[in-house]
């Protein structure tokens, strides 16, 4: 008798050893992925990067989602996604600006598709230095730019290929001045208002060239690289983890146009505002949000 009641006794508490375990397995599926709907996004401080970013986030606040944005540089983007601490990135520039990172890091992330085809980097002048019309047309005029290409952060890939590319391969007498994009444009506008001779690196798609008078340098030996392509990317594991996001992410789509409108409207917000101004475009844009995020 009191052997059938110890064995009942071990089956009735090996039972209850299968439901905590399962109890605790199903906690801890909640606390992960699409069941938690907490994500994070790491952005690099490009204008689309930054405009971009925030659509996501108030399309997926709506939904429910916590999301944390969080600014970093692109090294350290690459590297938090390799490491789980970053869930997407939506600013990928492949296959060349962004190929240091990619070699590094792209065995440990996931790539969620193309979502802008016509990307790429550029050295501009203002429209009134007429005389100025391709980067080899910089050569021996250093004086004229104090010496300086104005840039923008030093691990950007755009500073990297000016530095080195673009100078060498141009034999210019010039140092790539990094500082941050709102550096840079700061720069532009001044010598712009003043009518002065600046020289700065810059990428398409940009407010910027809907702003200010301002002209790409033709390229003839291909320094700056051809045309690439906007990736979203995902830290290991992401569309298992978030497949609504996965899905939205894979059919998210922008034209020159429609992307400059974005840009505009957030890049124009006053600081803190951001979030605010993408939602104001969203409601203004039904049409583009509905194509990859229905039930906005």
């Amino acid at each position: 008798m009191r052997t059938r009641a110890h064995r009942l006794t071990a089956l009735l508490a090996a039972l209850c050893a299968l439901v905590l375990v399962a109890a605790g397995c199903g906690g801890r599926q909640a606390e992960t992925g699409q069941e938690a709907k907490r994500i994070t996004i790491g952005y690099i401080a490009w204008d689309e990067d930054i405009a971009v970013t925030n659509l996501f986030k108030v399309l997926l606040e709506e939904q429910g989602y916590q999301v944390t944005t969080t600014e970093l540089e692109a090294g350290p983007v690459y590297a938090g996604l390799a490491q789980g601490n970053i869930d997407l990135f939506l600013d990928a520039w492949l296959p060349e600006t962004h190929s240091d990172y990619w070699k590094q890091y792209s065995g440990q992330i996931e790539d969620l598709g193309v979502w802008y085809d016509q990307a790429t980097l550029n050295i501009a002048v203002p429209n009134y230095l007429t005389d100025i019309n391709s980067i080899a047309d910089l050569k021996g005029r250093s004086g004229q730019f104090g010496g300086v290409i104005t840039g923008i952060d030093p691990g950007a890939g755009l500073s990297r290929i000016t530095k080195n590319n673009a100078i060498p391969q141009y034999q210019l007498d010039y140092t790539l001045q990094t500082s941050s994009t709102t550096a840079m444009l700061a720069s532009l506008e001044k010598a712009i208002n003043e009518h002065k001779p600046i020289v700065v690196t810059l990428w398409h798609p940009h407010w910027a060239y809907a702003r200010y008078p301002i002209k790409d340098l033709q390229d003839p030996l291909g320094a700056m690289g051809q045309a690439e392509e906007i990736h979203s990317v995902g830290r290991a594991g992401f569309s298992q983890d978030f497949p609504q996001v996965t899905e939205m992410v894979k059919k998210f789509r922008l034209d020159d146009q429609t992307l400059s409108s974005l840009e505009n409207a957030v890049n124009s917000a006053p600081k803190g505002q951001e979030a605010a101004a993408a939602r104001k475009w969203a409601d203004e844009n039904p049409q583009v949000i509905s194509a990859f995020a229905p039930g906005q």
